[in-house]
């Protein structure tokens, strides 16, 4: 038998100021997106702010449905929508933020593992990391480096 360790490393800022002009931008559009999220059963809204390696800025927010499953989170929306407005584009870095309408959210809140999943296909088809910025409504901004960071043992093409 083997012991396989998988370690996770994340930098943690104390708001969205210590972060470069460039990436308060992007979180601000993120921000501005989340508003705009369509979430009426979850009272839960996200915003998320791609930035591609031309300049291009592509958002997105959450669309709910009533039909639970038929609805979308913000990272798919804004990435799907990426990859087909700017098909030849890398996708460099990603801010990401939530709000909730029945609490305030003080904590970096990190994509769901469907959307980890959705990225990581991105990242791998690229062969190039994408930097990923999360926070919640206020408070700490945490960076991961790359999506495999936050998903470590990665399904893609090998795998099937």
């Amino acid at each position: 038998m083997k012991k396989l360790d998988i370690t996770t490393s994340l930098e943690v800022y104390d708001s969205v100021e210590e972060l470069s002009e460039e990436l308060q931008d992007l979180m601000k559009q993120a921000v501005e997106v989340r508003d705009q999220a369509y979430a009426p059963y979850s009272k839960f809204k996200v915003g998320a702010a791609i930035l591609l390696d031309k300049g291009e800025v592509v958002v997105g927010s959450n669309q709910e449905n009533a039909s639970y499953p038929s609805g979308l989170c913000a990272e798919r929306t804004a990435v799907y929508y990426a990859g087909a407005k700017f098909p030849g584009s890398r996708i460099l870095k990603i801010a990401i933020t939530a709000r909730s309408l029945n609490q305030e959210i003080t904590k970096p809140v990190p994509p769901c593992g469907a959307c980890r999943q959705a990225l990581v296909e991105y990242e791998v088809k690229q062969k190039e990391a994408i930097e990923l910025y999360f926070m919640g409504e206020t408070g700490e901004v945490m960076k991961a480096a790359s999506v495999a960071e936050i998903l470590p043992l990665v399904f893609d093409s090998n795998c099937l």
